[in-house]
């Protein structure tokens, strides 16, 4: 079962909204895309998008249209797949999406275990921010992703692939974090070095200002763990990190765990309802779940 490839490109310009933002995540020229659209739209003798200063959008009959082409791909999808797969090795790319401070931890050693073990899986890693490896994989853009979650995050349909509990990080020769453990209500004492919203950190701080009665104070905003490190190690404030990918032993460092209460936070392998599941997708998959946990905790 065969889809013609212009259908797909038809699907990637829906779901971005652009020509030229389809092209970029296709790795193919934009005159291609523009080409495949308009052979389309002369085979089905109507539009399929309306033209935009900011892009398209689809029409009424591109929109009755997506989701039945959207099925069609998937199940074709599927079927190469069965074909291709039915000796029982695992073949095809899959594209798995890593949250900046988990690079060195996971992307080479899970890259060395794909292809000693499964060779003729091919991956795709892609980097950043745990709200926009979200994106990617609502747009199915990628078929899984490692993310963060404040709290336990047991209870929702992801799996879980360590908990570690978040500290207050100050520089070395602080008094706030001389001793192991910090209560909770002394934290919203001293400027802190927090990501900018909508991090799901600062959405957490918010419902705890709210439930507990306490203040937080944002002394400046930096949107990676590395950033906020080196701003505690400028004197900024104090950051609020699990020490699960950082450089705990840095001598410039102190660190005291939270506690009245212990805050969680989950590390969690999702993966993508928009994306076709394969052997290959299935495959790697298991491998973060199996090999993950023991990656970040022999780190953390």
């Amino acid at each position: 079962m065969i889809v013609d490839p212009k259908w797909q490109h038809f699907i990637k310009v829906a779901k971005l909204g652009s020509l030229t933002q389809a092209a970029v995540a296709l790795d193919v020229p934009q005159s291609m895309i523009s080409r495949h659209i308009s052979q389309l739209e002369m085979a089905c003798g109507v539009r399929l998008f309306n033209r935009t200063g900011r892009g398209v959008t689809l029409t009424e009959f591109g929109r009755q249209l997506l989701p039945r082409i959207e099925a069609l791909t998937d199940e074709a999808e599927e079927i190469t797949d069965v074909i291709r797969t039915s000796g029982g090795v695992p073949i095809g790319e899959v594209r798995v999406g890593l949250l900046p401070s988990s690079v060195a931890q996971l992307a080479g050693p899970l890259y060395t275990l794909v292809r000693e073990r499964f060779p003729r899986i091919k991956l795709h890693f892609s980097e950043g921010s745990s709200t926009h490896l979200e994106e990617l994989i609502n747009e199915g853009r990628i078929d899984m992703a490692v993310l963060l979650r404040e709290g336990d995050a047991s209870s929702i349909e992801e799996s879980v692939l360590v908990q570690p509990k978040l500290m207050l990080v100050g520089r070395a020769s602080d008094p706030a974090v001389a001793q192991a453990t910090i209560e909770l209500e002394a934290v919203q004492h001293p400027p802190l070095v927090l990501p900018s919203r909508p991090h799901p950190l600062r959405l957490r701080l918010e419902k705890l200002s709210k439930s507990h009665d306490m203040h937080f104070e944002c002394s400046v905003e930096a949107d990676s763990i590395r950033l906020q490190w080196e701003m505690v190690a400028a004197g900024a404030g104090y950051a609020i990190t699990s020490g699960m990918f950082e450089h705990i032993d840095d001598p410039r460092f102190a660190a005291a765990r939270i506690i009245k209460p212990e805050l969680l936070r989950s590390v969690v392998l999702a993966s993508s309802l928009r994306r076709p599941s394969t052997l290959a997708t299935r495959t790697v998959q298991k491998l973060i779940e199996q090999e993950a946990p023991l990656l970040l905790k022999n780190r953390g």
